[in-house]
């Protein structure tokens, strides 16, 4: 063999590394770009999360908060969307929020990308797409499917075990850019600590009443279709979990575990004022069971795998052909956000919080299309 051989070789490797780094570095760089929303006449405000902790400003973890104000005085709600970044039913339902409410008393605070590093990167070995697209009445609107933590670019290395501040329990190492695993946060901690801070600072600082994170969960997950609240809001949750079983949505009701740390239903209820609940919804495209994530799985909720969990009893939500399409997905949360706002208005009507949303029916029937605004 000749002596250039295995130098030829190492330029042609090297080529090689070189057109696929030239090849994907377009759609990696295209992750960093912000998705479009446009904001209806509801919208009052636009601040960044740094106005509540400066020290993110002009960081990755600076991320915008949406606010719309009623003529008539009443209490605060903030909505979560975003805290993971392949749970679209709930920064869809943000945006929609964002696009379509209309606030008669009160004042709703809405943030939809509450990772927004988690959104920059998708999961490795997951093979999920890196987008999906919403055809409207005006034109195509595209949105990113992320990933569940911080992009490790900006939160690296993970330690061996995570320690959960101020409880100090101890979890597996990755969940240190776990959002929701991170609050009440920590002003001097983690890139996730950090946004947690800023967010508990917002609740503070605006005297939030009522706050709502909104989230998916894998079928085979036993928390779903669910509303958990911490102990001091199980009443309210309580109150609209009945009025949406009125109206036919089987949703189930569960208290924050005191024990299980680090969490917005837990650390919100603990270190601040607000009402904390946060909502579930089934989502196939995280779950251990499905089969190739695309585009279809994520705005159709359908899997042949878990029509066949389903027919073993191994999940803990129906599952047959239809699936669990995204509009259904965002229609329960913007049902549940709505009973939530108005079991607060009638247990504290100093506090109340009167808003205007497209119904279930509407967004199950239409579809989320007929509701995102033109992109023009």
């Amino acid at each position: 063999m000749s002596n250039r051989n295995p130098r030829v070789l190492g330029a042609v490797l090297l080529m090689a590394v070189a057109l696929v780094a030239v090849l994907v570095t377009p759609a990696f760089m295209a992750m960093r770009e912000p998705d479009l929303i446009v904001p209806g006449e509801g919208v009052t405000d636009i601040v960044m999360l740094s106005k509540y902790f400066p020290a993110l400003k002009g960081t990755p973890a600076d991320t915008e908060v949406y606010i719309m104000e009623g003529a008539e005085p009443g209490g605060t709600t903030l909505v979560l969307g975003g805290t993971h970044g392949n749970e679209p039913g709930g920064y869809m339902s943000a945006i929609l929020l964002i696009e379509n409410a209309r606030v008669e008393k009160g004042r709703l605070m809405v943030i939809p990308f509450a990772m927004k590093s988690s959104f920059t990167h998708s999961d490795p070995g997951e093979g999920a797409p890196q987008r999906f697209t919403i055809t409207t009445p005006g034109g195509d609107r595209t949105f990113k499917y992320g990933s569940r933590a911080v992009n490790p670019v900006h939160s690296w290395p993970d330690p061996e075990v995570y320690v959960h501040y101020p409880s100090g329990s101890r979890l597996s190492g990755e969940e240190t850019r776990n959002l929701n695993r991170s609050f009440p946060g920590k002003a001097t901690g983690s890139f996730a600590e950090r946004v947690a801070y800023g967010i508990s600072e917002l609740i503070r600082q605006e005297n939030v009443d009522l706050s709502i994170d909104l989230h998916e969960a894998m079928p085979e997950y036993p928390n779903i279709n669910v509303i958990v609240a911490h102990q001091n809001a199980l009443g309210l949750a309580a109150m609209a979990q009945v009025r949406m079983m009125m109206n036919g949505m089987q949703i189930a009701l569960s208290p924050s575990p005191v024990l299980f740390r680090g969490l917005t239903h837990r650390e919100w209820g603990d270190h601040t004022n607000t009402l904390a609940v946060l909502m579930e919804a089934p989502n196939i495209t995280i779950g251990r069971l499905r089969a190739q994530t695309d585009v279809a799985s994520i705005l159709e909720g359908k899997d042949p795998f878990y029509e066949w969990g389903a027919r073993l009893n191994r999940l803990f939500v129906p599952f047959d052909a239809k699936g669990w399409p995204l509009e259904v997905r965002v229609a329960r949360h913007l049902t549940g956000i709505y009973q939530l706002s108005e079991a607060l208005s009638m247990m504290k009507p100093n506090s109340a919080v009167k808003i205007r949303v497209p119904s279930y029916a509407d967004i199950a029937q239409n579809g989320i299309g007929a509701y995102l605004n033109s992109p023009e």
